[in-house]
């Protein structure tokens, strides 16, 4: 029989092993991996995120990606190359409002998913009666408050306006840039070890 200690390290082990399989197998064939794996939320259309109220100060102008229209940002065409990780992970810092968060790729999260901690650090300030959607992950079901982040950008690529879900105190060790902010670009794609974001 194994220690309550040893059981938690293998259900975490059981998680990541999924996360991992599901963010490969994204690569191979994203549509439907999203459809089969990741955050489904359950909400309609019409159920649209909520802006919860900050208990922090704004953020510095200087701290905020730049904005530019869409038909700019979609002529330069920049383009973020990113590394898979020993492990085969894509990780790299983002900025969510303007705040540095590191987070790891996950093409088989339907949104961004960001943790507690993550939110938190970046202005958004959830409550306990906020937690109302429900979600499916690799480790069962859990409860997500829906937001909407003002912009979420890595290097040069700036998405506006992101659908996003914050996890409970504890419930997500890692954020997750997920295909609300991925689906916004025109091409996401792996090679030899490298994935290719293009805006």
């Amino acid at each position: 029989m194994l220690s309550p200690s040893a059981l938690n390290a293998l259900k975490l082990a059981v998680v990541w092993i999924g996360i991992a399989g599901a963010g490969v197998l994204g690569f191979v064939n994203a549509d439907l991996v999203r459809d089969m794996l990741g955050l489904r939320l359950e909400f309609s259309d019409d159920d649209a995120p909520s802006r919860p109220a900050s208990d922090a100060p704004a953020a510095a102008d200087d701290d905020k990606p730049t904005e530019e229209t869409s038909a700019s940002r979609a002529s330069l065409g920049r383009t973020v190359q990113l590394k898979a990780s020993a492990h085969g992970h894509f990780h790299s810092r983002i900025h969510v409002n303007g705040r540095a968060v590191q987070a790891m790729v996950d093409t088989g999260a339907s949104i961004v998913a960001l943790t507690f901690e993550d939110a938190r650090n970046a202005g958004i300030h959830v409550r306990d009666g906020d937690y109302t959607h429900r979600v499916s992950t690799a480790n069962g079901v859990a409860r997500v408050a829906l937001v909407t982040l003002d912009s979420v950008a890595i290097e040069d690529i700036v998405v506006r306006d992101v659908r996003a879900a914050v996890a409970e105190p504890g419930k997500l060790t890692t954020t997750l840039l997920g295909m609300s902010f991925l689906g916004q670009l025109r091409r996401t794609q792996m090679s030899r070890g490298v994935l290719v974001l293009e805006e």
